[in-house]
């Protein structure tokens, strides 16, 4: 997922924007939980307590509402884990370090009720064609090829091995962030936080350039 640090100043919300982005909060807090199969303009017009012909003017279909939702996700998780991060130091291992303690952090404070937004999407979409996976395919793609760019930073500034694979270290832990995702939720183990921060450095540790 790349991002573009700083900007202009946010513009203030006009009151068409703010019901929208109200609407998109909940619903991708409910996704994690439901599914985006479960979003429905009469379930979001429940819990957000707007009527229904409003929520549905802001949409106009369920496949708009699935899709604006995952943009949402999208957008918390570049303000929650990747801008953050790429304001850590230079490209390499710093940032590396700090996306994968910024996605940590992001399920270990449960900013979605149900954990990563995407390892939940990713599991309720895999196998079904369309739009709606093929947009969250994308932002995890993007996700993995960040890993793997500041892997291959730190292969280019010499912190890393230059044997170091960064396509086969930012997939290692990929799938570490997302295990751990998956334990800290099904089994409400938030002691799996501090075992992925373990893993992560002893992997990392591995690849450093003065270990060789």
């Amino acid at each position: 997922m790349t991002a573009t640090v700083g900007g202009a100043p946010r513009q203030r919300r006009a009151p068409g924007e703010r019901s929208r982005a109200r609407v998109l909060d909940q619903a991708a807090r409910l996704a994690t939980i439901e599914g985006l199969e479960g979003l429905s303009v009469g379930r979001l017009a429940k819990a957000t307590r707007m009527p229904k012909s409003s929520v549905y003017v802001l949409f106009g279909s369920k496949e708009e509402l699935q899709l604006a939702t995952v943009d949402a996700a999208r957008t918390s998780f570049l303000e929650e884990v990747v801008q953050p991060a790429l304001g850590t130091g230079q490209p390499g291992l710093a940032r590396l370090r700090a996306l994968c303690e910024g996605y940590l952090s992001y399920v270990e404070r449960r900013v979605f009720p149900g954990g990563c937004f995407f390892v939940a999407a990713s599991a309720e979409l895999g196998a079904r064609p369309g739009r709606l996976r093929d947009r969250v395919a994308t932002y995890q793609q993007q996700w993995r090829d960040l890993l793997q760019a500041q892997a291959q930073a730190g292969v280019d500034a010499g912190e890393l091995r230059t044997s170091c694979d960064p396509a086969q270290l930012a997939f290692e832990l990929g799938a570490i962030l997302a295990g751990t995702d998956i334990i800290s939720v099904l089994h409400d183990d938030q002691g799996a936080v501090e075992r992925a921060r373990r893993a992560i450095g002893d992997r990392l540790a591995r690849e450093r350039r003065d270990n060789s």
